[in-house]
């Protein structure tokens, strides 16, 4: 499976891309909202991690264009988020995301919250 990996935090960005390419993922990397939004057009991959705290585009308004355009809309996204404040996870589905979780990434439950959105994944 292709995973698009929305993040601008290098540590964050190393650990989470070796435990995807551990368990047979490719993993693409965008360093803020607007190269997301560019590599989701282009790449087209089978689902999205987005980190909300972004610089230029943050998460949530990145998801809002990805979802409202007819090429991206269909791509699972999963919200990440370290602030994790009452709210966000609604929040973020109102922004179109289809799931969210926090930081620290528990990658148990991540892993099982990527099957979930792309069965057979």
């Amino acid at each position: 499976m292709k995973i698009l990996y929305v993040e601008d935090n290098e540590d964050n960005v190393d650990i989470l891309e070796m435990r995807l390419t551990q368990i047979g993922h490719e993993v693409l990397i965008a360093g803020d909202g607007e190269e997301g939004i560019a590599k989701a057009q282009t790449e087209h991959p089978d689902l999205i991690i987005m980190d909300l705290s972004l610089p230029v585009v943050d998460g949530w308004e990145a998801t809002r264009r990805l979802k409202a355009m007819p090429e991206t809309r269909d791509i699972p996204v999963i919200a990440l988020s370290a602030h994790a404040m009452a709210g966000d996870r609604e929040k973020a589905l109102a922004a179109g995301c289809d799931d969210y979780d926090t930081k620290p990434v528990d990658f148990r439950r991540l892993r099982g919250k990527i099957e979930a959105l792309v069965p057979g994944g």
